[in-house]
């Protein structure tokens, strides 16, 4: 099979080939109509094979196969360089040619880790309320080099991330309601800990949203202070 280079567009037909009919078949009758012998050089009857032709198909080009997986796995959702490797290696492509598909992607601009990571850390920013820590943990399991990753969390001011905090705590303060203060401030300050904002912060964010409601926080200091 020759192989195409005119990256990194898709294969004009399917890998394995077409449907429709090939040289020397357009006379051919459709199954199920009548009309000469079954058995005739046209091909054996429908469901049966031709001795020693089972599972004889000409393989498919590796290269092409890599290619095909990554563009159907990139269709509308960004992907790292990591993430593609890790499925082309379930897939049983060969590591050297798997390399070389994921290079000539980078090359084109199909493959950006950084601004996969900067589109991951404002996304998951405003939707979930992720803080720095948190941000960095995801785009670690996706693969992303650390220092994409510092750089990506960089970009996130500290007065927004701070901000991020206190509208959290603010959505979730009523349904504290009725609780013993110290342990308002333990679900609060829990919640903004499991989304990665520093102890610090998380304490220091809650005592205001409690004060700005009558609580008296001032006995909690010994207990959780804010460092």
């Amino acid at each position: 099979m020759t192989r195409r280079t005119d990256w990194p567009d898709l294969p004009d037909r399917p890998i394995g080939g077409g449907s429709g009919p090939g040289p020397g078949e357009a006379g051919r009758p459709a199954f199920g109509t009548t009309g000469g012998d079954s058995r005739s050089s046209a091909g054996p009857p429908f469901g049966e094979t031709a001795p020693g032709s089972a599972g004889r198909q000409p393989p498919a080009d590796p290269e092409e196969q890599a290619r095909a997986i990554c563009l159907r796995l990139l269709t509308g959702t960004p992907r790292t360089r990591r993430q593609l490797a890790d499925a082309l290696r379930k897939r049983g492509i060969d590591e050297d040619v798997a390399a070389e598909v994921l290079s000539r992607f980078e090359e084109v601009g199909l493959i950006d880790d950084a601004a996969f990571a900067g589109a991951w850390v404002e996304s998951r920013h405003h939707s979930r309320g992720l803080a720095r820590r948190a941000l960095a943990r995801e785009l670690r399991t996706k693969g992303v080099d650390s220092a994409l990753i510092d750089d990506a969390v960089g970009r996130l001011d500290p007065e927004q991330e701070e901000q991020t905090a206190r509208e959290l705590v603010e959505r979730k303060l009523r349904s504290t309601r009725g609780l013993e203060r110290d342990r308002r401030l333990r679900r609060l300050a829990g919640m903004l800990a499991r989304k990665g904002y520093p102890e610090g912060l998380a304490l220091r964010v809650v005592r205001r949203a409690l004060e700005e409601e009558g609580e008296d926080t001032e006995l909690l200091d010994e207990h959780y202070p804010e460092g």
